[in-house]
């Protein structure tokens, strides 16, 4: 198996990758990345010119971005079941809404934390329209559940569940029932509950440093 190594921060978006690998259930080598000092190294900006985490090397392949990084990592450990199969009616389920999140979601949730303006005005103009009809949107995505693809765990709950989970922590989404229960249901997964464990750890580490 080509070596997977994993550039993570536990502060930031890497806690969406450290999930899909425990899923996954793969070796792979850590690598910790401070903010304000080796993220911004030359070493690392030579595999993200961004200077952010998350980030993977798989062998000499690079990706960056947590809605790729999962799609990639399902994709290539397609055996471990976390993407519907490419002639499944579900495939096109699956991209729709990891990328809703990667797209209007994040581009909501960003605009309510810092109180950009989206209204009649502009939201044409504007990938993720109005807020209420984004999460509206979203809401209808768990309608068929238990899962974004039904019956079927995908890298898709990984992403569109922790955009979820820290859109309600942080006041940025609405606390509705569909979306308490779905963070519920993916919360009470082993995978979830050993990257929690792992970063949370992490953390607890950098704190003493």
């Amino acid at each position: 198996m080509k070596p997977l190594t994993f550039y993570t921060n536990p502060n930031s978006r890497g806690r969406i990758i450290r999930w899909m690998l425990e899923e996954l259930n793969l070796p792979y080598d850590v690598e910790l990345m401070h903010f304000g000092g080796n993220i911004k190294s030359a070493e690392f900006l030579a595999l993200n010119p961004m200077g952010k985490v998350p980030a993977i090397k798989h062998g000499n392949t690079v990706v960056t971005e947590g809605a790729a990084i999962c799609a990639y990592l399902a994709d290539q450990f397609a055996d471990k079941g976390l993407a519907p199969a490419p002639d499944s009616p579900e495939r096109g389920t699956y991209y729709r809404w990891l990328f809703f999140a990667a797209g209007p979601l994040e581009m909501a949730t960003t605009a309510k934390a810092y109180n950009w303006r989206l209204d009649s005005d502009n939201c044409t103009s504007v990938g993720c329209g109005l807020y209420n009809d984004t999460l509206n949107t979203l809401e209808t995505a768990l309608a068929n559940g238990p899962y974004l693809c039904g019956e079927q765990f995908t890298a898709a709950d990984v992403y569109v569940g922790s955009h979820i989970s820290w859109g309600m922590l942080f006041g940025t989404l609405e606390r509705r029932p569909a979306f308490t229960d779905y963070v519920q249901r993916l919360q009470a997964r082993k995978a979830y509950s050993r990257a929690t464990e792992l970063d949370d750890a992490l953390a607890k580490t950098m704190e003493h440093q």
